[in-house]
């Protein structure tokens, strides 16, 4: 039986959304277009709104368990100049850096629009056998110079995006190190006050191996999310421009994405904060046995099974983090299928033009390196988050020794 007899009102409702989008279709298209229609235009957008739905919800969640149980207790605002909370705390201490490479983010996004419109304009009005001649200030141009003219636009633009994500590097590391070094001398400054100064074996790991990240990710706040975020949004609203189901068809795979990348993500950043508590024992146990009085034949198992743990803890976070990179391949080059599809289709049905088709293309080409940024960006979010809260229990510990230590005396 044939699907729009089994699920009328679904097959009409898609027959409707096609309408309404100015593409017809019937019993005489080809088979194969009715079901990519119908998981373009009904099934993927679906799951996309549960998907964000889903995740809207969960961060809900964890934010009010973040507030109702966190670290600090809720009358300490911060512990030795940090604040308690991650985001408030770079917000706090660059946001006039911040400013600056929200500028130059949303810069770069015109710029970007241009240089995807122009090769489709090369294809369509200089390259095609119907070329019109273009007037410029007054003087009838010839396709050469057409092409020449359009190539030469394509040129400045690319450059201009060049430049002005070399300047915004710049002063993204350059932000990212003065963030580090106030945290790093924060953090020193505390240790250094506190009575007897213990826990010195710990001292140097979080200085560097766990505070180092932090120093890059506030680089990234601001600029990463607007202009990798800027760049998705962009490219999308370019692929609409040119037919609304080819970018709703650039947002089919997104669903998945977003269901499979972040469960992944948990399993990675537990096993993250597993790998920071085995470290830190065994940093405390080689520290133990520097001293000759204290070194006991045992000490040789304790560290031979502390290595073993962090091998196996590393290479769980390998397997998962690895395959959470091909499977985020593999979707991604599924979607390339959809165009060449429905897109094929389009042309010949005179729908789009092959220039917009070649421009979609090439659009989408670049589409998934801001997705796999933002994801990564997530990661990173979480797995500097997980290194903050290490160092404000770090911090804490020793507060509330002090205090105990001067309620007896």
């Amino acid at each position: 039986m044939p699907p729009e007899h089994r699920f009328p009102h679904y097959h009409s409702f898609a027959h409707e959304a096609a309408n309404w989008l100015g593409f017809s279709y019937d019993e005489a298209s080809p088979e194969w277009v009715h079901p990519a229609m119908h998981l373009v235009l009904l099934l993927a957008p679906a799951l996309l709104a549960i998907s964000a739905a889903t995740l809207l919800g969960r961060a809900l969640h964890l934010r009010l368990a973040r507030s109702s149980a966190s670290l600090v207790p809720p009358t300490t605002v911060s512990i030795a100049g940090l604040d308690r909370n991650l985001i408030t705390h770079i917000a706090r201490t660059t946001r006039r850096q911040q400013f600056f490479l929200l500028l130059l983010s949303l810069s770069l996004l015109p710029v970007l629009y241009l240089s995807l419109e122009l090769p489709k304009q090369i294809v369509n009005n200089v390259l095609s056998k119907s070329h019109a001649p273009l007037s410029l200030l007054g003087y009838d141009l010839t396709a050469t110079q057409h092409l020449a003219v359009l190539s030469g636009v394509f040129l400045l633009a690319i450059t201009l995006n060049g430049v002005g994500k070399y300047l915004l590097n710049v002063l993204k590391g350059r932000l990212a190190e003065r963030c580090l070094r106030r945290l790093r001398l924060l953090i020193y400054c505390r240790w250094r006050k506190q009575a007897g100064r213990p826990r010195k074996s710990e001292l140097s790991q979080i200085l560097g191996q766990e505070a180092e990240p932090i120093g890059g990710f506030a680089a990234d706040l601001v600029a990463l999310p607007v202009t990798q975020g800027g760049t998705l949004l962009t490219i999308l609203l370019f692929m609409f421009i040119q037919d609304p189901i080819l970018g709703a068809a650039a947002l089919t795979i997104l669903p998945l994405q977003l269901f499979l990348l972040p469960y992944l993500q948990r399993i990675v950043n537990r096993l993250s904060r597993e790998r920071i508590q085995e470290m830190r024992r065994l940093t405390r146990g080689l520290t133990e046995q520097l001293n000759p009085a204290q070194d006991r034949p045992r000490d040789v198992l304790h560290t031979m099974a502390s290595l073993r743990q962090l091998e196996a803890i590393r290479r769980r976070i390998h397997r998962v983090k690895f395959f959470a990179k091909a499977l985020n391949n593999f979707l991604t080059a599924l979607t390339p299928f959809l165009f060449y599809s429905l897109g094929g289709y389009f042309v010949l049905e005179e729908r789009i033009t092959l220039g917009a088709l070649i421009a979609v293309l090439a659009a989408h080409k670049d589409f998934s390196a801001p997705l796999k940024e933002l994801f990564r960006f997530y990661q990173q979010l979480e797995d500097t988050r997980i290194r903050y809260k290490e160092i404000l229990g770090f911090l804490l510990e020793q507060q509330q020794a002090d205090l105990k230590s001067a309620v007896k005396s």
